[in-house]
Formats: C-alpha cells, sequence, structure tokens
C-alpha cells in the first residue's frame, strides 16, 4: 500500500513504519545553481538525526522542501510511507510535520498566544485564546523551565533568543493532530547555555516518545550529545552517514571536509596594552557593575548566561563610541547584529552593496561612488570570510543563513572601524569559516583594531583577551590572561567567582 498526500490524504497505518521521513534523489535548483543534487535522506520514528555541514552544504535547503516552504525540482519524498505530491507548510503541519526555521517565522506583530494559534486550526470559537495561551505556558514550562516568557506578550518586544525559545516551543504544541517529527534548524544558535542543555534534554525526552527530530547545527558537541546518527552534506549533497554512537568530534569534523586549527590564542593577558589610552572606558553603574575599559588592539568580551545584560551594555558602548568619535576622541565603531534578518541585512540589496554600506566615503570617486571600487572591496572581503555565491551581484537573501552573516561580519571589516562590537557573530557560521575568522579577528587586533565580543558558545570567549562575566544586568567579574577557559568562565556565570 502506497497512499498519496498530493490533495492533503493521510493513511496512518497501525502497523510499525521503518521511516517517517524519506526522499530519493532529491534536486533543487535557483536559476544556475544547484542547492540539491540527487540528496537521499531518511529519517525513523522516535530517531533523532543530526545534519551537518558548511554554509551552503545545501541543509536548510533540505528542510524548506520538506517543510513545504519551496518545491523539489525533481525527486521522490515519502511521509509515514505516504507519497508526497505537491506539498505546502499547511500540508505538512496538518500531518505532525514541524519545522523550527533558522531565520524565524514567527509574526512580530503578534503574542506568543496569537501565533500558537496560527499553526492549530483546532484552537478557534469562543475561549480560543485561553486555550492557545495555556498550550504555549504549558509546552514552554515544559522545555524551559523558570522562563519568565507570558503568552500574552507582544513578540516584537522580545530579544531574539526569547523569540527562539518561544519557536521551539511552539513546533513541540499538540491538539488534534500528534507532533511526529520536527526539524530543528539551528535552534540553539540565539540561545544561552542554560536553555541549550534543557532543550537538548527535551529533543532526547521527545525521541523516547516517539516523535524524530532532524536537528542541524555547526555547534558539533550538541550533535554528538544527542543525536543517534549523523548525516553530512557538502555542495548540495549527501557525503557521509555514521552512527553517533563511536564517532569522536575529529572524524566528524574530517567528514565535512575540513580539519579544526588548534587555537594558538587563549586569554592572552597583554600587559603592554594597558599603559595605551582605552578607546572604550565606560563606566559602571551601580554597586559590583564594574567599568569596561578596552585598549588599542585588544578582543575584549561579555560573557555570562544569556539575558543577563550583555547585549544591552554592548549597544550602550555602541551609542557612546559614536558620539565620542563624532568629536574626534575615539576611532570610528562598527556593530556586527545578532539578529541579522530585522538589525543586520539589507534584504534587498545584493551581497556588494550590504558590505559596503559603511564605505561608502572611501569609494567617492569625484563626488560619486565609484562602482568598480565598490565591486572590489566587497569582492575583496567576500573572498577572505569564503563568502558562498555566484558573484558579490547576488541578491543577498539568495544566501543560507550562515553566509548571510559572514557579509554582515565582512562590512565591518571591509570599514574604517577602529572598534568593532559583535553581538554572536559566528550565529549559524560553520565549524572551518569560525576558525578563520578567529584568525582574523586576532590579525586585525594586530594591527590596533579594538574588539568588543559578545558570544552565547563559551569556547569562542577563549579567543578573548580578558572576559567581563555578566549576572543580573552587571559586569559582575573580570576574567584575565590564563583564567579565560570555559570552566572559570562557567562558574562565573553562576556566582561562584568574586574578585
Amino acid at each position: 500500500m502506497v497512499a498519496s498526500l498530493a490533495a492533503g490524504r493521510f493513511d496512518c497505518s497501525v502497523r510499525p513504519i521503518p521511516y517517517i521521513l524519506e526522499v530519493h534523489d532529491l534536486h533543487k535548483s535557483f536559476g544556475g545553481v544547484h542547492a540539491l543534487q540527487g540528496v537521499d535522506f531518511r529519517i525513523s520514528p522516535g530517531e533523532v538525526v543530526g545534519l551537518v555541514g558548511h554554509n551552503g552544504a545545501g541543509k536548510s535547503t533540505l528542510m524548506n522542501i520538506l517543510a513545504g516552504t519551496i518545491q523539489r525540482s525533481r525527486g521522490e519524498f515519502t511521509f509515514a510511507e505516504a507519497r508526497v505530491g505537491t506539498w505546502n507548510p499547511h500540508q505538512a503541519q496538518a500531518h505532525g510535520l514541524r519545522c523550527v526555521f533558522q531565520e524565524l517565522s514567527l509574526c512580530g506583530n503578534l503574542t506568543l498566544a496569537e501565533n500558537t494559534r496560527i499553526i492549530h486550526p483546532a484552537l478557534r470559537g469562543p475561549g480560543w485564546r485561553r486555550r492557545a495561551s495555556r498550550l504555549i505556558d504549558d509546552t514552554l514550562g515544559m522545555i524551559f523551565p523558570d522562563n519568565e516568557l507570558r503568552p500574552d506578550m507582544q513578540l516584537a518586544d522580545l530579544p531574539v533568543g526569547a523569540r527562539q525559545m518561544v519557536e521551539i516551543a511552539r513546533a513541540f504544541t499538540t491538539t488534534d493532530v500528534p507532533v511526529r517529527c520536527v526539524i530543528l534548524d539551528e535552534p540553539t544558535s540565539a540561545l544561552g547555555y542554560e536553555p541549550t542543555q534543557q532543550l537538548l534534554a527535551h529533543v532526547r525526552r521527545a525521541a523516547s516518545s516517539g516523535i524524530s527530530c532532524i536537528f542541524i547545527t555547526h555547534r558539533l558537541d550538541e550533535i554528538m550529545d544527542v543525536s543517534d546518527r549523523v548525516v553530512v552534506m557538502v555542495d548540495g549533497g549527501v557525503v557521509a552517514e555514521r552512527p553517533t554512537a563511536g564517532l569522536t568530534r575529529p572524524q566528524l569534523v574530517g567528514l565535512m571536509g575540513s580539519i579544526e586549527v588548534p587555537r594558538e590564542h587563549r586569554g592572552q593577558d597583554r600587559g603592554s596594552l594597558k599603559a595605551e589610552p582605552p578607546v572604550i572606558d565606560y563606566p559602571g553603574g551601580e554597586a559590583g557593575d564594574l567599568p569596561i575599559r578596552v585598549a588599542p588592539g585588544e578582543i575584549v568580551g561579555f560573557a555570562g548566561l544569556d539575558g543577563h545584560g550583555q547585549r544591552e551594555r554592548l549597544r550602550a558602548l555602541f551609542f557612546a563610541a559614536r558620539r565620542r568619535a563624532a568629536h574626534g576622541l575615539a576611532p570610528p565603531v562598527a556593530y556586527v547584529a545578532g539578529d541579522r534578518g530585522t538589525e543586520g541585512i539589507f534584504a534587498l540589496w545584493s551581497i556588494a552593496e550590504n558590505v559596503t554600506i559603511c564605505s561608502l566615503k572611501g569609494l567617492r570617486r569625484a563626488g560619486l561612488i565609484s562602482p568598480l571600487g565598490e565591486r572590489g572591496l566587497a569582492q575583496r572581503w567576500s573572498d577572505r570570510l569564503s563568502v558562498k555565491a555566484p558573484s558579490v551581484s547576488t541578491p543577498i537573501l539568495e544566501l543560507s543563513g550562515g553566509n548571510q552573516q559572514k557579509v554582515l561580519f565582512a562590512r565591518a571589516l571591509a570599514s574604517d572601524a577602529g572598534i568593532v562590537l559583535l553581538d554572536d557573530p559566528m550565529r549559524g557560521v560553520d565549524v572551518a569559516t569560525k576558525q578563520e575568522v578567529y584568525g582574523l579577528i586576532r590579525s586585525e587586533a594586530g594591527r590596533g583594531r579594538s574588539f568588543v565580543w559578545y558570544t552565547t558558545e563559551v569556547e569562542e570567549l577563549t579567543n578573548c583577551d580578558r572576559l567581563y562575566v555578566f549576572r543580573e544586568g552587571r559586569a559582575a567579574v573580570e576574567l584575565r590572561g590564563e583564567e579565560v577557559v570555559p570552566a572559570r568562565i562557567l562558574d562565573a556565570s553562576f556566582g561562584g567567582h568574586s574578585d
């Protein structure tokens, strides 16, 4: 028996289903770009599959086809042994296939309860708002205990990490249709340490109850922790498939076609910098809030549990530094936004236009912007950051999320900024590129550029010279030199270290 889902029909058989989802020889092209080339992929009920690969490998394209947001060019697709014809998000939702997108799909002008109602037609009639509120509130509490979110909050008022939590929780909500498979595309990219651990624990609980999960992330330790099997994609195709048991991190990186470069820089306490006037000297606030000082050529990190004031302090530093730069008291400053969708990219522009927007003054020739100079500058930095695209004239929305993030980073480094503020700049960026960017930051710091770097990934902070660990809105602890190691960072984050 092979049924059809082309018209939305679905045959739930009582016998065991070997694969809840299976695709064979899947292809997808965007004009001349072949995003998928003959992909085979499958997942069993209750299985967690980790999907890895560099930016532009085709992971998000594959997931969008499975979720129904884009159509395949050709190939076979079955869900619960029923052949899929035309497939759209409504049908996917109706049959228990949910997707947490890398670029969040929630509606900013709606509340948490209203966003939940969108995917649940059963929530209708009198009292639907109360039922939707209880549904999302209970699910948030189940996945992220002790969260401070309320169903009546408007999504646009929440930081990106909280929005990520809402999107994840909504994917696991259930009314009249059981959740059968959840696609998690970079679900932890905006989460701090504690919510990430809570999510990983929930994924394993969900799998034990029969829910399949496809887990996509560049954080390979998470893949190793949570998945039963790993599938590796390179250049639009599947190149390897291995059980996670017995697989080591170096082996996984090798399957992806790259080698992780050991970090040479681990918290250098460069005392010579202290003699130079700081380019940032931001006073502390209330008692216990340390002043933020950054010397020329220094890499300073903001650490601590997510949501403890790091992003707010980073923005405050930006506005203060910009005012000082306007009066010639400090070098120009650039800011790399963490929420690229709403604060970073110019969605209707090309790669070149996005890269060079902060460098237009230096591109003027006889009062006009030089197209040749603009293209050359964009190409140079796109090459340095390995932005994967046909050309710098490509619209930025045609890039994967990780490549969009590289463009934002290229914009900051292509400018004349002497101070660069980074708000979780490696979100959605692959392992090999991260290593290249670490080296690039150290190289630029060696030339006198200063960096203030907030990241939710503790390992990244070991690239910094000094750290300020935030707790409850205050810069509570400063770590220097050899203190900048994951164990000390986590200890200070939870209040176990003080000056």
